[in-house]
């Protein structure tokens, strides 16, 4: 079961860091949450140890570690933390629950 939390977290986060914005259910938009603002904290340390836990935890996704380093850590260089937004949509057809945009901050 830990095993398919992580890698729904890591699908997630490296979509959320590839479009800056994703839609999903408003739990495992909470769940993303302080795993992404992690993610984005180590980054902005720009160290090879930092460098390697941000690749560790988004599984090797090469372009998404670049654009956490090369971008959004330039971008946060001053923010302390609140990197993300969740933007509840309510439900969005039948079946499926509560439904929430989870997005970086510009």
């Amino acid at each position: 079961m830990k095993r398919q939390r992580t890698a729904l977290l890591r699908s997630l986060a490296r979509s959320l860091v590839l479009e800056e914005g994703i839609m999903t259910t408003t739990a495992k938009a909470k769940a993303l949450r302080p795993f992404v603002e992690r993610l984005i904290t180590a980054s902005k340390r720009s160290t090879v140890t930092s460098r390697r836990l941000v690749e560790s935890r988004l599984g090797g996704a090469p372009d998404a570690v670049k654009k956490l380093h090369e971008t959004l850590a330039l971008r946060y260089k001053k923010h302390s933390g609140g990197y993300t937004r969740i933007v509840r949509l309510g439900r969005v057809g039948k079946r499926v629950g509560d439904m929430s945009r989870i997005e970086l901050i510009q």
